[in-house]
């Protein structure tokens, strides 16, 4: 698997494990300085992001993925995923969003991270 696909199903899991409330999961693709930049402009170290994930906060029922795209620069990296996202958050109803996440990654002792991502509507 090239280093494009690699981080393409790093993307997939991130939403199943979003989907999954699956806080290790979603460790274990982050970062030790991850951040999640949310549409409202708040920003997040992962550990705020996932108890807000595993308190109700941010629920997740399904993410369809119409692109990915990855570009790759040594050990450095850039993706941008669009996904149609069921989601309720904040206590509003549950939605369909057309979700576009901006993430950088990094190569870490040969496995890639995320560290930090950016969401926001296409």
């Amino acid at each position: 698997m090239d280093e494009r696909e690699i981080i393409r199903e790093m993307y997939r899991k991130y939403w199943r494990y979003m989907i999954e409330k699956d806080a290790d999961g979603l460790r274990s693709l982050m970062a030790k300085d991850y951040y999640l930049m949310h549409m409202t402009g708040v920003k997040q170290p992962a550990e705020v992001f996932l108890r807000g994930l595993l308190d109700g906060t941010f629920n997740y029922y399904s993410a369809e993925h119409d692109d990915i795209e990855v570009e790759v620069d040594g050990e450095r990296a850039t993706m941008i995923g669009k996904s149609r996202v069921s989601a309720a958050v904040y206590g509003g109803r549950r939605s369909t969003w057309r979700l576009q996440g901006d993430f950088t990654l990094r190569k870490e002792r040969g496995t890639w991270r995320f560290t930090s991502s950016r969401a926001s509507t296409y």
